[in-house]
């Protein structure tokens, strides 16, 4: 059944037309993504779906009742309430149902023992509890918890967000609510890949329907079934998730480009037998076919297959660095109580950067690194939770930092062009001409223009200022600049940050083809599973490498734990377990045992205390003791919220 349908919908501003002739339908689970080159009019489609804005033409009809939470990718504005209050919001019926609860209670401990009172307490007591009123706190503490919120940020007053904290608090809010059809625009752009990973599962099992903004292809291939692609003032359907929609679409162009080409060749045909054959004997036959020919044009005008601009990146590394690019010894990494100097040594042509020695009392360790080996030509992966640490590795091995202890050695021949992933040194009223102008002061401005034409700034472009420039364009620009540096170490932080998609598949083909060597920080792991040859991942507190991509990287992270966790369980392994590391994840998964052990436990004795109190409450229901009743009705709750709380740190515990 149809949750949404809408036909010949347009959106237009001024002389300017979005789109036009959009047709669509959304039913009860669909699950879609919406894609297309920036300023397509993806966010304006939301919002009018959304009921935000009217459409110039066509109509929309909504299932009556339809229950609609719409993200928008701007931060709301900030309540006077807390992020704890703003959640519990969402459950305004459940609360008042609660305070019901408790004053139809205090009724029934003056009415001497009322049947019919009684009665419509159990009744509105079971009500209550099958509507999750004993489980709201839980599930608000789950979803701020996988959106990124620690248990000390509940109680922070939404004003003192930062704008992503309040996009992902609206998010969660809309998560909580569970509408019957949830559109978001670009849910990910705030959340770490933790926090990604988490509402990908919860999507995947929602009951209504999504319709998804989003850059993030890897997201896009986990979560939705279908794609829309909105371009060129289209809306077109593809089947199954981008990477399906990625072979279709290529599929579709090639079928348009040939029938094209068909038609060009036809159409030429006729043309040459209406020119040849007009005054002579088969005039009328000419005549005929230049009736027909112009018909033909006039209904379905011949179109060639519109391709988009893209960009045109053509990166090479024009000198050849040494064999080591990058290496770690004993390096830990983090902030100095008391900033000090970088101590920076010469080493076989390249440069070694040094600690002091100790890490000091007040010092920030982020996180310590095994041993790491980066050759020429590899591309490595960095990531990591937000805040663990990987920004400043790179300002450790750009020399704008020390590190705590240990070293960090750049090989030789090395010619390092690094992409920040927030450009703040660019003054907000110089033009994106000048800005390429001042990274590269040899270049002319014919060809400057020139090459700022193959990163999508043509005409009047040249001369906007950076105070006017959108994300995308940002990014553009920023890799125009890299551009000029002729490097042969690629440092990128978030480069597919705000950039459209078909960008972002031209940025991965050029670094898959780059003859240099890259380390990329970054949440996008469709571009990480295509060009990376190691994973670097920082979690608690240490960095370890793993070969291959990010699938590889997945799968070797399962496989070991899945051995660690047979190990643990194996006592016939204890005796090969002889060096300290190895004693020590012993006794850690044995602690862990013997905790979930004591749960379970825990867990069947609270089930049988509320099978029993079950017992108990329907023979004190039965024989009508009020008092008894309202005792046990409490306590019965308690211990559901305690068996609860017990399966959930149980659930934790067997991860």
């Amino acid at each position: 059944m149809s949750l949404l349908t809408a036909q010949g919908l347009a959106m237009a501003y001024g002389p300017l037309d979005v789109f036009e002739g959009v047709t669509l339908s959304v039913a009860a689970g669909d699950r879609i993504g919406l894609v297309g080159p920036n300023g397509e009019g993806k966010t304006t489609l939301l919002r009018i779906l959304a009921g935000q804005l009217q459409p110039t033409a066509g109509v929309v009809h909504r299932r009556r009742g339809l229950r609609i939470g719409y993200l928008p990718q701007d931060p709301p504005p900030a309540a006077e309430k807390t992020l704890w209050e703003d959640m519990v919001e969402v459950f305004a019926d459940l609360q008042a149902e609660e305070a019901a609860l408790q004053e139809l209670a205090e009724r029934l401990a003056q009415a001497n023992g009322d049947a019919d009172l009684l009665a419509l307490y159990a009744e509105r007591q079971h009500r209550f509890e099958l509507a999750g009123g004993y489980e709201y706190p839980l599930r608000i503490r789950q979803t701020l918890t996988g959106l990124g919120f620690r248990p000390d940020e509940f109680d922070k007053p939404l004003a003192h967000l930062s704008g992503g904290e309040r996009t992902r608090a609206l998010l969660a809010r809309l998560l909580l609510a569970r509408p019957d059809l949830l559109l978001l625009d670009e849910p990910t752009n705030h959340l770490d890949l933790q926090a990604v990973e988490w509402l990908e599962a919860v999507l995947l099992a929602w009951e209504g329907a999504v319709i998804v903004v989003a850059h993030d292809r890897y997201f896009l291939d986990r979560v939705v079934t279908r794609i829309w692609e909105l371009a060129w003032g289209k809306l077109t359907v593809y089947r199954g998730h981008y990477s399906h929609y990625v072979i279709q679409r290529e599929e579709r162009r090639e079928r348009l480009r040939r029938e094209y080409e068909a038609r060009q060749a036809f159409i030429a045909k006729e043309e040459d037998y209406i020119r040849r054959n007009i005054a002579g004997q088969n005039t009328r036959q000419a005549q005929g076919r230049r009736t027909r020919l112009e018909r033909l044009l006039a209904e379905a005008p011949l179109e060639a297959p519109r391709q988009r601009h893209q960009l045109n990146l053509q990166w090479q590394a024009r000198l050849r660095s040494g064999t080591i690019v990058l290496a770690t010894h004993n390096l830990v990494i983090g902030h100095r109580r008391q900033p000090t100097p970088v101590r920076v040594m010469e080493r076989s042509g390249g440069l070694v950067y040094t600690g002091d020695g100790s890490v000091q009392p007040g010092d920030e360790v982020l996180f310590t690194a095994e041993d790491v080996l980066l050759k020429r030509g590899e591309r490595v992966a960095l990531i990591g939770p937000n805040g663990a640490g990987k920004t400043t590795f790179i300002k450790t091995l750009l020399g704008q930092i020390p590190p705590l202890s240990g070293e960090l050695r750049l090989g030789a021949g090395l010619h390092i062009g690094y992409l920040a992933q927030i450009q703040a040194d660019w003054p907000p009223h110089a033009t994106v001409l000048d800005v390429l102008l001042a990274a590269d002061p040899h270049l002319d401005v014919p060809a400057a223009r020139h090459l700022l034409a193959r990163y999508l700034f043509t005409g009047d472009d040249v001369f906007k200022t950076v105070a006017t420039l959108s994300g995308g364009q940002r990014s553009r620009l920023a890799l125009a600049v890299l551009d000029r540096r002729q490097a042969n170490f690629l440092v990128l932080d978030e480069p597919t940050n705000h950039l459209d998609i078909e960008s972002q598949e031209v940025l991965e083909a050029m670094l898959a083809r780059f003859n240099g060597t890259v380390l990329l920080v970054s949440h996008d792991r469709y571009l990480i599973d295509a060009i990376a040859t190691q994973v670097w991942a920082i979690a608690d507190g240490r960095l370890r490498a793993w070969e291959g991509n990010y699938t590889a990287y997945v799968t070797a992270r399962q496989a070991e734990a899945a051995t660690a966790a047979r190990e643990a369980s194996s006592p016939a392994q204890d005796h090969r377990r002889h060096s300290q590391a190895e004693r020590r994840r012993r006794r850690e998964a044995e602690k862990q045992q013997a905790a979930i052990a004591a749960l379970e436990t825990r867990i069947a004795d609270l089930e049988q205390q509320l099978a029993d109190l079950g017992a108990a409450l329907a023979a004190a229901s039965s024989a009508r003791r009020l008092t008894e009743v309202q005792s046990l009705g409490e306590r019965y709750a308690r211990l559901e919220q305690e068996l609860h709380e017990a399966i959930e740190t149980w659930a934790a515990l067997e991860q």
